[in-house]
């Protein structure tokens, strides 16, 4: 990780700042918090104190009463020791259920699929959405699953997942829970927009939502950064940040008590994501898997896709960056990429399995990353940085890998599964996720017997949104569409 001090503003530290046994005997009831600011070198977070109203001050007080210090300043120096390098040791292709071409394959996946439906009709899986982030990258303020992304309707993200569960729980006559993850910055926000929206369709008693953890955000020196005179930037911690609040808030016994036994994981930007999948569900039970994952194909191999493989006996998820450029390039004997098998953060998690880790005692490492952040300068103004200027600690759920034993992992095809929106333009933006699922309901069109005009780049020419209310799939669209029906360019079932 390269760092510059050029990028870094920091408050002015001086005779200003309020007396530490001033502060320790004002606020007494903070004593070994702000013995803590201080004994970690971040007392510049009080730069400002004899600015702000009183509230602000409690306000910034109990805030730091919710930083490790000890654990950032851990994390900080990990950061600054560590160098991206190419992950030592032999790597192993996983084996991967191949997407199923010919009818022998086709009809295991059938029977297994009754497995995963028989399950679903049991009320025995529950969905895990993480939506943590907000949509500042898409162009607005609020929570991402907000973003308005259907072709036509401009439904937004969360609407379309909701209503492929209302769609599934119709479809087996069963009631499927729905956890949603937000952040401490986003879930009054998520929570209101369904509110306002009548959940819907979906029983507001049926969705439960619940914060995952939040770290503070830091300088390229490791000082806190600040948004306003009164409060410490603090940002997710990140998606393995699931795994914890699972157990700390009691959400894994609520599960167990409701006769849940596995959980369908997924984030909230994949907008192709096929939820509840009962092929895939039914491959996990079917051979007792403790995780399962689906994967796709990489496009190329200098692709940013982190890649499944065994590594030391034990299943792995490399981030691209870890991949040396010989493994990067490894060809297997027929010619294609030997690591070829890119994660899409959909997953089966078995609910016995997340309570052995749990007494294991062990928790997932964290990751830092570099970030452009909008923060305060010296002279208390907002700085808009053009380069890197802050670093962000996130836990992904993939690092529990290594203790999995029995795994599944489902090759499913990116053009009819995976299409996150990350991006304001270009690749996974709002304008390729919107074509990727006009695409997709033309491919559905077409196979059922209705033409669809494609351009030289094999995208539909026109709009079309097809509601998962109407046909959750190609196969109950194939048993509603009028064959007779001519598309005119606008679409909207």
């Amino acid at each position: 990780m390269k760092f510059s001090n050029s990028l870094f503003m920091h408050p002015r530290v001086d005779n200003k700042l309020p007396k530490r046994k001033t502060l320790e005997r004002e606020y007494s009831g903070y004593t070994s918090y702000i013995e803590d600011v201080y004994k970690y070198g971040q007392s510049h977070v009080f730069a400002w104190w004899n600015e702000i109203t009183p509230s602000e001050k409690k306000s910034l007080l109990d805030q730091i009463s919710s930083i490790n210090f000890l654990l950032i300043k851990k994390l900080f120096n990990d950061a600054v020791l560590k160098t991206t390098q190419a992950r030592q040791g032999i790597l192993i292709p996983p084996q991967v259920i191949a997407v199923p071409k010919h009818d022998t394959e086709k009809e295991i996946a059938e029977r297994v699929k009754h497995i995963g439906e028989n399950s679903l009709r049991k009320g025995e899986v529950a969905i895990l959405t993480v939506a943590g982030g907000d949509g500042t990258r898409l162009g607005i303020s609020g929570p991402k699953g907000t973003f308005p992304i259907a072709p036509i309707s401009k439904k937004s993200i969360f609407q379309l997942h909701a209503e492929k569960i209302i769609a599934v729980q119709k479809r087996y006559n069963t009631r499927i829970p729905w956890y949603i993850m937000t952040s401490k910055n986003n879930d009054s926000s998520t929570q209101k927009f369904f509110k306002s929206h009548k959940f819907f369709g979906l029983d507001s008693q049926q969705v439960y939502f619940f914060t995952q953890g939040m770290l503070p955000v830091v300088d390229l020196n490791g000082n806190l950064l600040m948004d306003s005179k009164s409060n410490i930037i603090m940002s997710p911690n990140g998606h393995g940040g699931v795994l914890v609040a699972l157990k700390e808030k009691g959400i894994l016994n609520d599960m167990k008590n409701c006769g849940i036994k596995n959980i369908f994981f997924h984030q909230i930007d994949n907008v192709l994501i096929k939820i509840a999948d009962p092929i895939f569900i039914g491959y996990h039970l079917k051979d007792e898997a403790e995780i399962s994952l689906k994967v796709v194909k990489k496009c190329h191999p200098e692709e940013k896709v982190g890649i499944v493989v065994y590594s030391d006996g034990h299943l792995h998820m490399v981030e691209y960056s870890e991949l040396s450029r010989k493994d990067m390039y490894a060809n297997s004997e027929d010619g294609t990429l030997k690591y070829n098998a890119g994660n899409i953060a959909v997953h089966m998690i078995n609910i016995g399995f997340l309570e052995k880790v749990y007494q294991m005692g062990e928790s997932l490492p964290y990751h830092a990353a570099m970030k452009k952040v909008t923060c305060l300068g010296e002279d208390g103004g907002k700085i808009d940085p053009k380069e890197n200027n802050a670093i962000k600690f996130e836990s992904f759920i993939f690092d529990i890998l290594k203790y999995v034993k029995k795994n599944v992992i489902m090759e499913v095809l990116r053009e009819d599964e995976f299409s996150p929106l990350k991006n304001m333009e270009g690749e996974n933006s709002p304008a390729s996720s919107r074509q990727d699922m006009i695409n997709l309901f033309g491919r559905w069109l077409q196979n059922s017997g209705v033409p669809i005009p494609t351009d030289s780049h094999g995208n539909v020419m026109g709009l079309i949104e097809i509601s998962p209310c109407f046909a959750l799939d190609q196969e109950e669209l194939r048993n509603k569409v009028d064959r007779h029906l001519q598309f005119h360019g606008n679409l909207s079932l």
